[in-house]
């Protein structure tokens, strides 16, 4: 199934629910940390018009320990399979082939990867296999090295140039150019004064010839700059961005709080 395929809205930017099912994750980690409480969240995204819910059964949080396929498999598959039977766009949120390809099968459609291919030799083959929409992403290392990689001497160029690396790899394994979805990883191996001139940078993003979608929902960077510790304290600040993305005509935001988000898109919507 292409992209295109999936009968999202042309004319604003898209909202991607978060649904961490993890007791560790920086923002909501242990809320949802079971199917009751996975499902009853993910029927609010959806009610609140969640154009897609990402599920995400492992903590990406900078120096997260992994946990075993078999351990993610148990937390994800029964969620994406109720939350898809309700009729939910579910992307997975995973670096392990075997996760996507147990996702896609109980009706997960999109694959995000925060690896762009780099953590599994298998992702790319599987996901070009099954011809579904691919999230690829820019970070450096794993959760434990991310943070000692943020170094650059001109963040913009370079991340571009290693995104364009992935995106050649991508083409090269068989994944359609329309499937791919470029994410620049705002906060993955970056500080808070890197993510301030991705954001500023959109234009030479989207020069890349793909989609866009910007994952910045409560994330450090924007508690340092309002002064807010606490996670929750940090969605005005998300919204706020959210509204400026949306107004610059990003592809998609990827966010805990949908209906905040959605009027914020709906505002931006209004200015020509």
């Amino acid at each position: 199934m292409a992209l295109s395929d999936l009968g999202f809205p042309q004319d604003r930017t898209l909202v991607m629910g978060i649904l961490n099912v993890t007791p560790d994750s920086f923002a909501d980690g242990g809320r949802y940390n079971s199917k009751e409480n996975a499902l009853e969240r993910g029927r609010k995204l959806l009610a609140e018009g969640a154009d897609i819910i990402d599920i995400g059964g492992e903590s990406t949080r900078p120096g997260s320990d992994r946990i075993s396929v078999e351990e993610e498999l148990d937390r994800v598959i029964p969620v994406v399979s109720a939350l898809s039977q309700l009729g939910a766009v579910i992307s997975i949120d995973t670096t392990r082939a075997e996760v996507a390809v147990s996702a896609l099968s109980a009706g997960a459609r999109i694959v995000n990867d925060i690896s762009a291919g780099l953590a599994d030799p298998e992702m790319l083959p599987e996901v070009a296999a099954r011809a579904v929409p691919y999230i690829a992403m820019h970070t450096r290392g794993n959760s434990k090295e991310m943070t000692s990689l943020a170094s650059y001497a001109n963040v913009v160029t370079e991340v571009v140039d290693e995104l364009n690396q992935r995106v050649l790899a991508i083409l090269n394994a068989g994944i359609m150019p329309e499937n791919v979805v470029l994410d620049p990883g705002i906060g993955f191996a970056k500080e808070a004064e890197h993510n301030w001139s991705l954001l500023n940078a959109l234009p030479e993003l989207k020069a890349l010839g793909f989609p866009v979608l910007i994952g910045a929902s409560r994330k450090r960077f924007l508690g340092a700059l309002i002064g807010a510790t606490d996670t929750d304290a940090r969605e005005a600040a998300t919204i706020a961005l959210t509204s400026l993305l949306a107004e610059r005509k990003i592809w998609g935001i990827r966010v805990h709080d949908v209906k905040a988000h959605r009027d914020a898109v709906r505002v931006a919507g209004m200015f020509l």
